[in-house]
């Protein structure tokens, strides 16, 4: 099992904490340390598309212009801009249950990762 995201994101710190308490094994990868290939984020949209994976919720997305923001309507556009800024991808996405996971919930992590246990 595979965790993306960012070691100091409160999101992803309440997941890894979910699956240590449940005793899951997983691997984590930092996008801040490694970032994300775009045959990745190709990959995880085929599945749940492009716009779930862009964090128009957090900070990264608000201090851009709206420029910048209006720009992002297409897939490449917004892989080029989680490619360039990887804070913008929303966190934490799981790998490794019977479908992605994608952010922090609880049940969804019962449900999908149970299964494995």
């Amino acid at each position: 099992m595979k965790v993306y995201g960012i070691k100091n994101c409160d999101t992803v710190k309440k997941a890894l904490n979910w699956l240590d308490k449940n005793n899951i094994t997983y691997e984590f990868h930092d996008y801040k340390k490694s970032g994300i290939s775009i045959e990745k984020l190709n990959e995880w949209s085929a599945q749940l598309g492009w716009e779930p994976l862009l964090n128009k919720k957090g900070t990264t997305w608000k201090k851009l212009d709206t420029e910048t923001q209006n720009k992002i309507q297409t897939k490449e556009a917004a892989f080029n801009l989680m490619q360039e800024k990887t804070s913008v991808i929303k966190r934490p996405l799981i790998e490794g249950g019977s479908k992605l996971l994608l952010g922090f919930n609880e049940a969804d992590y019962l449900e999908v990762l149970g299964e494995n246990n």
